[in-house]
């Protein structure tokens, strides 16, 4: 049995190439970052006095935090169903993660966009 955690992962299959297995956690450090500065971008609307009333402010930035969250989330799951298809050799997942990402900030934008219009 093998002692590696999630069992989900490493209890199926076979160990791929190292090569393969290393770029897929590259790519999950990678989904990590942009939770990070998805966080770190809520962090600073919340701290930092900009040009906006406090109910749109506290919004956006709770906003790009939850995004962060769920980026993060993602991108461990991206991770743990891309190495199970590695080591089953199975099809590699659809990319969801994105899209998720791309209306959130879609969102934020339109926000702030329509902040600086009507001031």
């Amino acid at each position: 049995m093998d002692e590696r955690w999630p069992h989900q992962v490493y209890g199926v299959g076979e160990d791929p190439d190292a090569r393969f297995t290393l770029a897929n956690e590259r790519t999950m450090l990678a989904w990590i970052r942009t939770a990070l500065a998805l966080i770190a971008a809520g962090v600073l609307v919340d701290a930092v006095n900009l040009p906006i009333a406090e109910g749109p402010r506290r919004w956006l930035a709770a906003g790009l935090v939850l995004l962060g969250a769920i980026t993060a989330t993602g991108g461990w799951f991206r991770w743990a169903r891309t190495e199970r298809a590695l080591r089953t050799g199975t099809p590699m997942p659809a990319p969801t993660l994105g899209a998720v990402i791309v209306g959130g900030l879609v969102v934020a934008a339109a926000l702030v966009l329509a902040v600086i219009l009507l001031r």
